[in-house]
């Protein structure tokens, strides 16, 4: 055998399927796992898959030298310290000029880091972002590569050829930027999963509880939403979901799926990163939030007894509905809630991307997000018209086009949150998301009361509407003699 074009190290399932994907586009690969029996694995797939080009190699350092120069080697291993340790094994036998790529989910500070140490010993570095799941990682991700541009162009070809295929935009990777910007640019697209998937499990909600929608309706809605403006992945996966009977039992699988999420912590970054960076993002926010609770299975268990007792049962009023207009409704509130969402990661990325001075296009992030990934969506089309109609837009809420689809929709998405909160449905992201509206889009807010609380206490100081400066105002004393005087 002569040497391949590129290697990749860590074969868990995403990074078996990436290997097979880079293999069928033509590009011989090598691959490597600490535990050799996955290396075996792998090579047994791409035989049973059409006797694809994949080599295994037990040891790194045959490996390494298995891999045409300059080598590029994507990782794909549990983020933190296995990274770490996976470039110090690799890189032993690496030569100057040569890329390592981390394709996990890593911390994009950590991404610099290690750009810097590798930059050190002559090697290039990538912190590529991926999405699209096992499905994805197999057929065609999203791919966001951030790092070293000539890392990048090393690797360029295959990643044309790797990531997803959309028609008229093309393939679903582009260059993201210098630094951490592609790991970074991947935290906040999860955080925006976060929040649509949070948005879903409203309308459905509000569809089951108060709409009293059997899962086979369910489905049927979803499926119908899927062929118009909500045609996204996300949305076909749960009607998928609600058509799946259980095979242990009676009735159907979600109805036995504990209610009980779990994460891996990009939300929780994304909503750290936006209180740094001091960019409000609610809806991404309320989506975490109902992670957290939902974890508190046992004590919501004991709580709602405790409310039982009182005579507050799970659903607080059962009004009649007309089925049709609410469900109608909720799709018009569920579109109007995602803007928000989208608008507030947005805002996250630019407001990076200008501390850091990375420089990032939103526009191309939306035609990248086309395909491939968890997030795909007919919407994002429009968002990256949105952004080239004008790339300085300071949110998608004030895009002539959104503006216009949410002030269409806002009567239905203010009687869905005002149904259920009269059912006693909780609808955090929704509600987060048309909070976020109705406060940016009015000119004057409560915020004066706030600031003269802060001068009133902590001298503080504030601005005025009428002149310019900054004013501090002994509002103790004043008070405390308006009090004196009222007595006499």
């Amino acid at each position: 055998m002569g040497l391949t074009r590129i290697g990749l190290a860590g074969l868990a399932v995403m990074g078996q399927n990436l290997a097979l994907n880079i293999a069928e586009k033509g590009f011989p690969i090598s691959v490597y796992n600490r535990t050799t029996s996955k290396v075996d694995e792998t090579v047994e797939r791409a035989k049973l898959e059409g006797n694809l080009p994949v080599y295994g190699f037990h040891d790194p350092a045959s490996f390494v030298h298995s891999i045409q120069k300059p080598r590029v080697i994507i990782m794909l291993v549990k983020a933190g310290a296995p990274v770490d340790q996976t470039i110090a094994t690799l890189s032993t036998h690496m030569e100057k000029g040569d890329c390592i790529i981390d394709g996990g989910n890593e911390w994009y500070e950590n991404t610099e880091r290690r750009e810097k140490a590798m930059a050190e010993l002559g090697l290039l570095y990538l912190g590529m972002g991926v999405s699209g799941g096992e499905e994805g990682a197999r057929h065609g991700p999203s791919l966001m590569p951030g790092g070293s541009y000539e890392a990048y162009k090393n690797i360029e070809d295959i990643l044309l050829k790797v990531a997803a295929q959309v028609p008229d935009s093309g393939p679903c990777v582009t260059y993201i930027g210098k630094g951490g910007s592609g790991n970074f640019v991947k935290m906040i697209h999860n955080g925006i999963e976060y929040g649509d998937m949070q948005l879903i499990a409203e309308a459905y909600d509000v569809l089951k509880s108060v709409g009293n929608l059997s899962n086979d309706e369910l489905q049927q809605v979803f499926s119908e939403w899927n062929k118009g403006e909500l045609l996204s992945f996300l949305i076909e996966i749960t009607s998928d979901i609600f058509g799946i009977k259980d095979d242990k039992g009676e009735g159907y699988l979600v109805d036995k799926v504990l209610d009980k999420t779990g994460m891996k912590g990009t939300g929780k970054w994304t909503v750290q990163q936006a209180a740094e960076l001091s960019v409000a993002a609610p809806t991404i926010a309320a989506s975490l939030d109902s992670r957290f609770l939902s974890g508190l299975k046992e004590e919501r268990v004991e709580a709602a007894k405790v409310f039982k007792s009182g005579g507050f049962g799970d659903i607080l009023s059962s009004q009649p509905v007309d089925k049709a207009k609410l469900v109608e409704d909720v799709r018009q509130a569920l579109y109007a809630s995602k803007i928000c969402s989208y608008a507030q990661g947005m805002n996250l990325i630019r407001a990076k991307s200008m501390e850091k001075g990375w420089d990032l296009k939103l526009g191309e992030l939306a035609r990248i997000w086309k395909g491939g990934c968890i997030i795909r969506a007919i919407f994002l089309d429009r968002i990256k018209k949105a952004y080239d109609r004008n790339p300085e837009l300071p949110n998608l809420l004030v895009d002539p086009e959104f503006a216009m689809e949410i002030l269409d929709r806002q009567s239905a998405w203010r009687r869905v949150i005002c149904l259920a909160i009269n059912a006693g449905i909780s609808t955090p992201g929704m509600s987060a998301s048309l909070a976020y509206f109705d406060t940016y889009r009015r000119e004057r807010v409560p915020a004066n009361l706030v600031q003269a609380q802060r001068d009133y206490f902590g001298a503080h100081t504030y601005e005025r509407i009428d002149m310019p400066g900054s004013f501090h105002t002994e509002w103790f004393k004043i008070a405390k003699q308006s009090k004196i005087l009222g007595h006499l």
